[in-house]
């Protein structure tokens, strides 16, 4: 059935549409403008006149040619065949489209987000006459080698089964069940349309109360985050906020990954798209492309798909979520994304607030970190979405409004440092400014999986980190030889600690990936220096004779020498460091 006319259009300004003699159209609804139908949205209604935000480049778009309405809010297409496939902001499959059209998206071009012609392997799980509650599974597809997709009853569905097709291969428009509701019969497929801006129902929020895991040292062990929490990545250009949402994609334990390139450089999601495929996931051993969609939607592409973008990818995650798998979001970055907001808005001859910016990005912000959480589904299953966005403040400057709104709707700040950077410490994460919030939630997880020492280990710590910068404002002005063995010993034990522990190669097949077994161990390994050389200082013994002891570089080197399926090899380090303390010990006592 095509799309109805209804208008014409009257201005063109950039992306945005002014349309007249509008007539049947509703608030936020899927249009195509212009005889070479670009898809657009319904953003504001007054009289007989809309404005429409398009998606696409509207050179050559005439006043006078109509405006195609669908009756539908922009929505995406959920059913088996999302895992591994690249997607621009409005869900068009960049691949497919490519086949079709080579390597530029023609103007008007569209096909399914789903491919309609595969195949997929169904086993039903429910019979006919069983009670239908919307999130119930109908049936199961092996979506990926990791992942199994579950077939789930819309949100919108209720009544009794009537039909149900047995084991056996179908495409995503056959029709697999039925059921008997109070207005009819509703027939359903693999596949369910959802507006991108209204979350999917669940049936309560859950405490979140398990970190993901993501094998870097800094932020597991400094700066958790839960499953189902938010975190921002703020920093200036080159600081490595890309860099540190490529290391989380890839080594956290989310079941699935939703990356969204949200106005980047092209070379950046041209990474993404090259190595994702050939790495290999630690846990499983399988391609991390069998767990993983990608959003494409780089800085050359028009800047209102930008806009919804980040909607398109957190539906996408819902709808995993709705599974009961935990699924994390790499939105990078929100600032672009804030920018299209500001300029859409300048089109729309909107009041600016703040830098330009409009008056409503703050509650955008929070709309978009609010469909985070650890959820129980309308199924009953637990189901998780973690949200990681990057944050870019023009020069570094975390006071900018982009920076300082998302500061206030997120639980965690892994602030990234210029200087770090510069020096070539990777992750460039700041232990100074960066903090989280979700410490008292994931401790009782931490005492279980890692033992009881993990808290008072990253406290004291911290303590040291806290205490190194304050000696180091005093060697500033005074040099390091002003002060005592053992407060330079603070300094020796921190600049250790960042340099074996913090600073972690991306690069590095041992280094890349830490588990928290062999993250428990090496803190722990270079606390007992501390509090072993702590008390030989206090027993007469020079700083220059711990300095001088061999076992330290093999301490600094054990990050990319010891597998972690070695970590008895770090205990085994830290019985030579104290043996090593205690000969000195007995020379000076």
């Amino acid at each position: 059935m095509k799309d109805r006319i209804i208008g014409t259009i009257r201005r063109i300004n950039g992306p945005v549409i002014t349309a007249e003699g509008i007539s049947n159209a509703i608030m936020m609804e899927l249009v195509h403008a212009g005889e070479s139908r670009l898809v657009g949205e319904v953003i504001k209604l007054r009289g007989d006149r809309a404005i429409i935000q398009v998606y696409e480049d509207t050179t050559g778009v005439k006043p006078g040619e109509p405006i195609y309405g669908s009756g539908l809010p922009l929505s995406v297409e959920l059913g088996p065949g999302l895992i591994g496939n690249i997607y621009d902001g409005i869900q068009r499959p960049l691949v497919q489209i490519k086949e079709r059209s080579g390597v530029f998206i023609g103007r008007g071009d569209e096909l399914p987000g789903l491919d309609r012609d595969k195949i997929w392997h169904f086993i039903p799980t429910m019979q006919i006459g069983e009670s239908i509650e919307p999130g119930l599974i109908l049936g199961t597809v092996k979506e990926s080698e990791r992942i199994e997709h579950q077939v789930l009853v819309p949100p919108d569905v209720q009544g009794i089964l009537s039909r149900i097709v047995g084991e056996g291969d179908y495409t995503i428009v056959e029709e697999i069940a039925s059921v008997t509701t109070a207005t009819g019969e509703r027939e359903l497929t693999f596949m369910q349309r959802w507006p991108i801006r209204r979350p999917r129902p669940v049936s309560r929020r859950r405490v979140v109360d398990e970190p993901l895991i993501t094998g870097q040292r800094v932020i597991d062990s400094l700066f958790p985050i839960g499953k189902g929490g938010t975190v921002a990545i703020p920093g200036g250009f080159g600081t490595g906020k890309t860099m540190t949402q490529h290391a989380v994609a890839k080594w956290s334990d989310a079941d699935i990954i939703v990356y969204i390139g949200c106005g980047e450089r092209g070379n950046e999601m041209t990474d993404v798209l090259t190595e994702f495929p050939e790495l290999i996931d630690p846990r499983t051993g399988l391609s991390l492309m069998e767990r993983t969609i990608l959003i494409a939607n780089t800085s050359n592409m028009p800047v209102s798909a930008r806009e919804a973008s980040i909607y398109t990818g957190v539906t996408l995650a819902e709808f995993y979520r709705d599974q009961g798998y935990d699924v994390a979001i790499m939105a990078d970055s929100t600032s672009r994304w804030a920018e299209a907001l500001r300029e859409l808005s300048g089109r729309m001859e909107e009041m600016p607030a703040e830098e330009g910016f409009p008056a409503y990005l703050p509650t955008r912000i929070a709309e978009f970190y609010e469909r985070a959480g650890s959820m129980e589904t309308l199924s009953g299953k637990r189901g998780s979405v973690t949200i990681i966005g990057a944050v870019s403040p023009p020069g570094g400057d975390f006071s900018e409004p982009v920076t300082q709104h998302t500061k206030r709707f997120v639980r965690a700040f892994w602030a990234l440092d210029r200087q770090l950077a510069n020096a070539r410490h990777y992750p460039a994460i700041s232990w100074l400014e960066s903090y989280s919030e979700y410490l008292p939630d994931i401790i009782g997880w931490w005492h279980e999986h890692g033992g009881d020492s993990w808290e008072k280990d990253r406290q004291k710590i911290m303590d040291l980190l806290n205490r190194e910068v304050r000696l180091q404002q005093v060697v500033k002005l005074v040099g390091p030889d002003a002060l005592p063995d053992s407060q330079r010993f603070v300094i020796e034990v921190c600049t250790l600690f960042k340099n074996a522990f913090l600073q972690q190669d991306a690069f590095n097949d041992v280094d890349r990936y830490s588990t928290v077994e062999k993250q428990l161990a090496m803190l722990r390994l270079i606390l007992t220096y501390w509090d072993r050389g702590s008390e030989a200082i206090k027993g007469g013994v020079t700083l220059i004779k711990l300095r001088r002891l061999k076992v330290l570089a093999e301490i600094v080197r054990m990050k990319s020498v010891i597998t972690d399926d070695q970590v008895d090899r770090i205990d085994l380090l830290q019985v030579r460091l104290e043996r090593s303390i205690e000969k000195l010990e007995s020379v000076y006592a």
